[in-house]
Parts: C-alpha cells; sequence; structure tokens
C-alpha cells in the first residue's frame, strides 16, 4: 500500500550534513554547526516553523586522495550519504519541508535518493554558479563536487551512480540548472545535446530572478510533481558572500537569489531544500552565517504565509520504490 505523506508546510525536518569529502578544500564540514550556533533554529521558530531536529549526520573530511584523481574520496562520500539517505527517508515520510545543511554539493544525491524511495519521479531545480556535470573522463579536477549532477542523472562516477541502484535518481528533462556562469567545454557540449534546461546567470538578472525563477519551476511542473532545490551558495555575488569554498568574481546579486530561492519554496510540491559550499573557515567573524541564516528565513517564510488552509495528502506511487505501511 503506498504511504500517504500529509504536506506540513509550517514543519521542517532539519538535517546537518557535515562534509566537504566532496569539496575543493576542507572547512565546508563545519557549516551546519556554524549554523546551529548562530541561531538557525530558533529564527526558523520565530518565523512560526515547528523544527524537528534529526541530527548530524558523522564528518566527513576532504582528503587529497591522489591515489584516484580521476574520482577523488569516493568511498568517504558513499558512506556519508548513505548515512544522509537514512535519515532523510524517516524526515521525507514526515511530511515535514526536508532541510539539509551541506557540506559539500554532493549531500543532494542522499536527499534525492531519500525522496525516490516515495516518489518514482522527482524534479530537481540546481541554482548553483556551475552546471557539475563533469564526469571521471572529463574533470579537471577529480573532485566529486563537479560531477554531482552527472551522478543524478546516471553518468557520472560509477560508485554513486550505482548508490541509488538505478541508472538515474532524475530524468535529464527534469533538471533544471538555474543561474550558471561556469561551464567547462564538456559540459557545454553535453547541455547543447541534452533535454536538460537551464539558465545563465546573466539571463536570469536580464529577466528578474522571480520571474525567471517561476519559468523553471513551471518546466518543472513543480505544482503537480514533487522536486527538490539545491542551493549553492556560491551562487550569491562573492561581494556580498564570500564564505565560499570557491570564490570569484560574478554570481547573482544577493536580492536575486533570495527572490529566485523564495519562488523555489513555495509549492506545496517540494520535498526538500540542500544548502552548500558555506565555509565558516572563511567566515571569522560570523557575518556569512547570518547572512545564510537571513536568506534562508526570509526565502522559507513564503512557507509559513501560505499554511492557513490543510493541505490534500500525497500518495507516493505503488511500484518497486515505495516504501509500504
Amino acid at each position: 500500500m503506498a504511504v500517504k505523506i500529509a504536506r506540513q508546510l509550517k514543519k521542517i525536518a532539519l538535517i546537518g550534513a557535515p562534509s566537504s569529502a566532496a569539496a575543493f578544500l576542507p572547512g565546508g564540514e563545519k557549516a551546519p554547526a556554524a549554523l546551529r550556533a548562530a541561531g538557525l533554529v530558533e529564527r526558523l521558530q520565530s518565523a512560526g516553523f515547528e523544527v524537528v531536529d534529526h541530527g548530524d549526520c558523522a564528518p566527513r573530511h576532504f582528503a587529497d586522495d591522489d591515489e584516484h584523481r580521476r574520482a577523488r574520496n569516493v568511498p568517504e562520500i558513499v558512506a556519508g550519504l548513505a548515512d544522509l539517505k537514512t535519515r532523510a527517508e524517516l524526515a521525507v515520510k514526515s511530511g515535514a519541508l526536508v532541510l539539509v545543511l551541506g557540506g559539500d554539493c554532493a549531500q543532494t544525491i542522499g536527499l534525492l535518493a531519500a525522496a525516490r524511495r516515495y516518489y518514482k519521479h522527482l524534479g530537481l531545480f540546481w541554482m548553483d554558479r556551475d552546471a557539475d556535470l563533469n564526469s571521471p573522463a572529463t574533470t579537471p579536477s577529480g573532485r566529486i563536487d563537479g560531477m554531482v549532477v552527472a551522478c543524478i542523472i546516471g553518468k557520472g562516477a560509477p560508485e554513486l551512480v550505482r548508490f541509488w541502484g538505478e541508472p538515474q535518481l532524475v530524468r535529464e528533462p527534469d533538471v533544471y540548472l538555474f543561474g550558471i556562469e561556469r561551464l567547462d567545454p564538456p559540459e557545454q557540449e553535453f547541455l547543447s545535446k541534452s533535454p536538460m534546461r537551464h539558465m545563465l546567470s546573466a539571463d536570469v538578472q536580464r529577466k528578474s530572478a522571480s520571474a525567471a525563477a517561476k519559468d523553471a519551476l513551471a518546466h518543472l511542473h513543480a505544482d503537480s510533481r514533487e522536486y527538490v532545490v539545491h542551493l549553492d551558495t556560491d551562487s550569491i555575488a562573492n561581494s556580498e558572500f564570500p564564505a565560499v569554498n570557491v570564490p570569484a568574481d560574478g554570481g547573482m546579486p544577493l536580492a536575486d537569489v533570495k527572490a529566485a530561492l523564495a519562488e523555489a519554496l513555495r509549492s506545496t510540491f517540494l520535498v526538500g531544500l540542500t544548502v552548500s559550499q558555506y565555509n565558516p573557515d572563511k567566515d571569522p567573524d560570523g557575518s556569512g552565517a547570518k547572512k545564510l541564516i537571513d536568506l534562508l528565513v526570509e526565502a522559507l517564510s513564503v512557507r509559513a504565509q501560505s499554511a492557513a488552509a490543510p493541505l490534500p495528502a500525497s500518495s507516493a506511487p505503488a511500484d518497486s520504490q515505495t516504501a509500504s505501511e
């Protein structure tokens, strides 16, 4: 029998994923603790949310792993994702919005795998400067953070593709790359042939971030189909948020990121949000943590405001990936 998952717009299931194992440098594993210490839970509660804290996964640390230059640190990454998936499955089933605090971008794989237990098809709204579409054959670095979307669509590092056990966690047409700027030549070639949609950062700003996000979400059928949002904090202009792993000129104004994120978090079909790449080592005074908390709470507030009326239950499809009561 399919699980009936009742939406609870004012409930958040919080999970810390303290991992820098997939990243380009250490520090991101400290992000969940830094955000908690800066008052994230209290701010969410003050905004009207019930927060159920599922705790932190075991820390997973950056390593050079020069013995595996085409796909570094994979066993550590897979172990961390297995931990996250177990916690996130319970969180998804609760009907709360699952908020995963990374950590590196690979944590999105764990949340998607958990959600796929209940939903046969998912959309992915990927807000990131990078497409993360490299593979072990094309990567210039060997870092899995540059291959996460490729892994999600079944074309990345084999161990991470097999983590889910099917060719794809998300189908290519159901992924939208929002606000990207940095594309390696193999990624550009792939996108020229793929049904995956994308919008460059410059086009987002030209169109208006809110309108651009609405268009992307319409493509994902976010008003009728479950989806996950990934936020890489390097989407924010470096001049406004430098506390990221790979700071560089460019990015979108913080106000645009906030407007787009608020649209992406509005739908009742949203399953979860992953937040990645905030690096406390680059935030000595803690101002970045406070700014990120402001962003998250203000963007999430649209859900609390929409929670006046009861929502219908969402029924997971009765197939081999559906949990049973």
